[in-house]
């Protein structure tokens, strides 16, 4: 029985031009209209969350920033939230800088981002419109909920990157990524990934995990793929998270969470 379905959204319903496709769309509609809980499961913040309010029209419940983060859509407000302290961000900061000397570093909080010069190479980007870039110890205070603590350097891959600094740092924060092919890192508080967060939702509303139905495609979607009854990489991601998974959906070009969603949504009417 399919009684909730939890997406991500980068890579798995949303591609590189921001779009979200009319088969996608229906299927989650299609969902809605037969009952099924919908809940998005995904690396972004709070504050880029658009394309599921703007072509989906949800205004639910969304988990955010690789778990830490549980965020209403209606009120625009977190319900809960897992904040990583300063001291444990800059303990971070330090052994990862002794590993890679060229990394940089930003931090997202509940209430904005905060990144180090260099961060972002695009001198066009949005983000350095809003945001001025300068070191951390100059701008993160003890106050500021640590949500997501990022790192990033433009040599090696996403995986030698994630290999070399995750049992480095593992005591102080879990460490993951979610770029095909930008080397940056994604850390939270230890303990906090998404599957962490989606089990208890998914308990709130009564639902047992056989009934969870997930789709996801990169490595921060290793647990909740692993952890649903029914967890689906896409075929179009990566290598560790379709093992993980142990079931595939088609290619994200062929509308592959669709294509699932359909067939279930078939089966439960027969």
């Amino acid at each position: 029985m399919m009684r909730l379905v939890a997406s991500d959204i980068d890579g798995t319903i949303l591609g590189h031009d921001g779009k979200i496709s009319d088969r996608t769309i229906k299927a989650f509609q299609a969902c809605r209209d037969a009952g099924v809980e919908l809940v998005f499961v995904t690396g972004r913040p709070p504050r880029w969350l658009y394309p599921l309010q703007e072509q989906l029209g949800h205004s639910g419940i969304v988990i955010c920033s690789n778990g830490a983060v549980v965020w209403d859509l209606e009120t625009e407000k977190a319900l809960s939230s897992c904040v990583l302290d300063a001291e444990s961000v800059f303990e971070a900061r330090r052994i990862i800088k002794s590993l890679r000397p060229d990394a940089l570093f930003a931090v997202e909080t509940l209430t904005g981002f905060q990144l180090e010069p260099g961060f972002i190479e695009n001198e066009t980007s949005e983000l350095l419109a809003e945001f001025t870039p300068k070191p951390l110890i100059e701008t993160l205070t003890a106050d500021d909920a640590v949500v997501k603590f990022l790192a990033i350097t433009r040599k090696g891959t996403p995986d030698e990157f994630l290999a070399e600094v995750q049992p480095a740092v593992a005591h102080l924060v879990s460490t993951t990524h979610s770029a095909p092919r930008t080397a940056m890192l994604e850390m939270s508080v230890p303990g906090i990934n998404k599957a962490v967060t989606l089990a208890k939702y998914a308990e709130s509303l009564g639902i047992e995990a056989a009934d969870v139905v997930a789709f996801g495609d990169m490595p921060n979607d290793i647990e909740m793929l692993r952890w649903a009854g029914h967890g689906y990489a896409m075929a179009s991601g990566h290598p560790e998270a379709i093992l993980a998974a142990g079931q595939q959906a088609p290619h994200f070009d062929d509308d592959g969470v669709a294509q699932i969603l359909e067939a279930k949504l078939t089966e439960q009417r027969v």
